[in-house]
């Protein structure tokens, strides 16, 4: 029996948070040895590569007008991804990074009524205080002081929220009014087509803020070193950025309204248990707490979904027994 739309939406995100977190890994690894935005230049510009290969016919059909929306989205992601990769460089926590980063789940509803004039659920507006709580915590360590890997992982945040949005809206077709009234009706842009032109932006994006900010020629110039950068850079494009997103905007655009954004709230705890292995890494009992405030407010945010969810498995289990 086939799967209905909206499991199989829901089974293919968990997969990408598993490689998001593992993604976290490989890169963090990866800023340690290069410059970051030149990592995230070469990441995304091969990741994006490998899939318009893949996705060339795709690619062949798009009119301009999904092409320019492509590339608005990959400029707000590119965006995103410069902020996000410089928390990595200077935060001191993979873990504590990816509960702040998963914020921008929490702010897609917000995002959505400032750009898009969309109502925001009661449950954002709970869930916003318990977040900032969270935050807040997580910076009482320093006597009150956010750190700066912080700060970054925060605007990251924020603008993930808007990327989240407009991918979502550029891999579904839509329904616009016009002035007087008209009606059009804008057609998706292809999965794998709309990954590619993103990614590649990504990476066009990154690119030239590296050019302007950081040294390139020690990085080229590093011998043997120069292959563990080379085996970083081809596992990030690969596994955690091109497997990865095209996973995620093909779930998205399989429906509108699944609990997708439910499922993407494993990745930070993925992330955490990762970290703890990979890295060894640990917490104060305030830092711990300060992401137990925010995964909190991620569950608030989507309660309405999650009930929607234990609900039907609760029925299913009374089925079953009777």
């Amino acid at each position: 029996m086939a799967l209905p739309s909206s499991t199989k939406s829901d089974l293919l995100l968990v997969c990408v948070t598993l490689l998001a977190a593992v993604s976290w890994m490989f890169s963090k690894e990866a800023v340690l040895l290069m410059p970051p935005l030149l990592f995230m230049c070469l990441r995304f510009l091969l990741a994006g590569l490998i899939l318009a290969l893949v996705g060339h016919r795709q690619l062949r059909r798009m009119n301009r007008d999904k092409y320019w929306r492509s590339v608005q989205v990959g400029m707000v992601f590119g965006t995103a991804m410069s902020f996000w990769i410089m928390g990595l460089h200077y935060g001191n926590h993979v873990g504590e990074g990816a509960f702040i980063t998963s914020l921008g789940v929490v702010l897609v509803p917000v995002m959505a009524r400032l750009v898009f004039k969309e109502q925001p659920p009661l449950s954002t507006w709970l869930a916003l205080p318990v977040a900032v709580c969270g935050l807040a915590l997580l910076s009482l360590d320093g006597g009150f002081q956010a750190e700066l890997g912080q700060l970054f992982f925060l605007a990251s945040a924020m603008i993930f929220a808007l990327f989240f949005t407009l991918n979502t809206r550029a891999a579904n077709n839509a329904t616009i009014t016009g002035s007087g009234g008209r009606i059009t009706t804008r057609e998706r842009v292809p999965a794998l087509a709309l990954t590619s032109v993103v990614l590649v932006t990504v990476g066009l994006v990154t690119g030239t803020a590296s050019l302007l900010l950081e040294p390139w020629r020690p990085t080229f110039q590093s011998g043997e070193l120069g292959l563990v950068i080379a085996a970083w850079v081809i596992a990030s494009a690969t596994l955690g950025t091109a497997a990865r997103f095209f996973l995620q905007t093909y779930a998205q655009s399989l429906s509108m309204h699944s609990h997708g954004v439910v499922i993407m709230i494993l990745e930070p705890m993925w992330t955490a248990l990762l970290a703890a292995l990979w890295f060894g890494e640990t917490m104060s009992a305030t830092q711990l707490g300060g992401c137990a405030m925010i995964f909190l407010a991620l569950l608030v945010n989507r309660w309405g979904a999650i009930r929607r969810v234990l609900k039907r498995w609760i029925d299913q289990r009374r089925a079953a027994r009777a």
